[in-house]
């Protein structure tokens, strides 16, 4: 396992990081984002989305869980499983996301845990204060050995 750090001051520099990160996802990634209600988990997958060449505005998933945005480089899955703490067992055909061919982001991992492939990014955010943040990225599996994500930091 690899792992990188680094601090944001502001919105638009979480956003930049998302989108300077896009550079290196390829179709299978899944990226786990946790942190705190309100911290920049959507905020990053805006970047990512924008990164991607995907036109269209991302919001949060809360009520929908999935949304697909098919319009960039490479399809992004959008998920938030929240709402799934309270029945985890749910099968909502998640193998189908993240074997895909797209990049599949999931904000509250947790909730789904015994879904996650092994091989995945985990993007977790802290809040420092009301601008800054801490985001530490790190790389499980073999899928992430030949890719510097270090570059994007």
């Amino acid at each position: 396992m690899r792992e990188y750090t680094l601090q944001t001051h502001s919105y638009e520099e979480t956003e930049q990081f998302g989108e300077n990160f896009s550079k290196l996802v390829q179709a299978g990634d899944v990226v786990l984002l946790n942190g705190d209600l309100g911290v920049g988990k959507t905020t990053f997958t805006r970047g990512l989305a924008r990164g991607l060449g995907i036109k269209k505005n991302v919001k949060s998933p809360t009520f929908t869980l999935i949304r697909e945005y098919k319009d960039g480089r490479l399809p992004l899955y959008h998920m938030d499983a929240y709402r799934l703490e309270s029945s985890p067992d749910e099968d909502l055909g998640f193998d189908e996301y993240f074997q895909g061919n797209g990049v599949t982001v999931v904000e509250w991992p947790q909730f789904i845990k015994d879904e996650v492939p092994d091989d995945h990014i985990s993007v977790n955010i802290k809040r420092q204060n009301e601008d800054d943040r801490q985001i530490s990225i790190k790389l499980y599996g073999s899928s992430y050995e030949n890719r510097n994500f270090g570059e994007v930091l």
